[in-house]
Order: C-alpha cells, then structure tokens, then sequence
C-alpha cells in the first residue's frame, strides 16, 4: 500500500528552503536584487531595477556587465535547481551541509538591444548536464519575452556528488 502524500504546504516549504539556501550562498545576488519566481519546477529570475544598475546615463541603459553577471546568476541558479530537484523531491529532504554550486568555465552574452531602465527577466534551459559539465542557455527579456535584450551561453563544471 502506498504512503499518503505529503500535504501541498509541506512541499512548497522545503521547494522555497532548497531555493533560499541555493541564493544565499551567493553574496552578489543579493548585491544585485535578483530574486526567482517560483511556479513549479521554472524559475524566472529578477533584477529589479535601480538607477545604480545604469551603466550609460545618456541613453539610458543598463550596464552590460549588470546584464552578464544577471544572466550568468540566472543560468548557475537554474543548473543547481534542476540538478537538487529531482533528488530532493525523490527523498523529501534537503541536502545537508552548504550547496556546492557549478564553476563557471565560459559564458558568452549576445547583447541584442539596450536594456531599459526597468526591471529585467530571465530563464534558463539546460541543454546538458552530465556528472562534470553542464552547458546551460539563458535569454532575458523586461516588457515583452519575445523581445530579448540580451541571451548567453555558458559552459560549467558541476560539483563533485555528495558522498553516500
């Protein structure tokens, strides 16, 4: 006989934990603002927007290394959910000790338009992920997702699994 379900509030608890613990173990994240939204196994990333973010006043656009170090938080937060999900919804538990997250090899950023001074969205797809390399593509977006300011492609070195 199969074991009850577990109650919906107690899977969203511990989806929420491993998703906080896997952002604050990033201290430039919380420089930056960004924030994730949540809705199932997708994450979008959040970079709220500040005038300290602006990188040319003329125009004005946000700083292109603002937008890379976005995207490049977007795509290494997305390698570490997808990998950390199946497992933590297979035991019902979250790992112990802090979070490894990949190191990043190469990132490449296409910027395809000028980003406005507004708040800007991004998700990332996971191409490939294997036991030591992850390839990991990311496109943002901030008024419409069919309209990209800029997307990137990044390789990565994922972290060596927890002993058993």
């Amino acid at each position: 006989m199969r074991p009850p379900p577990e109650p919906v509030h107690v899977v969203k608890q511990r989806r929420e934990a491993l998703l906080r613990s896997l952002v604050e173990g990033v201290p430039y994240i919380r420089f930056l603002g960004v924030q994730f939204d949540r809705r199932g196994d997708e994450l979008t990333a959040v970079l709220p927007f500040k005038d300290s973010l602006i990188g040319n006043p003329r125009l004005p656009a946000l700083h292109g290394g603002a937008t890379a170090a976005f995207l490049e938080i977007a795509a290494m937060i997305e390698l570490s959910w997808s990998t950390l999900w199946e497992g933590v919804e297979a035991d019902g538990a979250l790992p112990e000790g802090p979070l490894r997250l990949p190191k990043t090899i190469d990132f490449t950023v296409d910027y395809l338009r000028s980003g406005l001074p507004r708040d800007a969205y991004a998700r990332a797809r996971v191409n490939r992920s294997g036991r030591r390399y992850a390839s990991v593509h990311v496109e943002a977006w901030q008024d419409n997702r069919s309209r990209l300011f800029a997307q990137a492609t990044g390789h990565f070195l994922m972290p060596p699994a927890a002993p058993k």
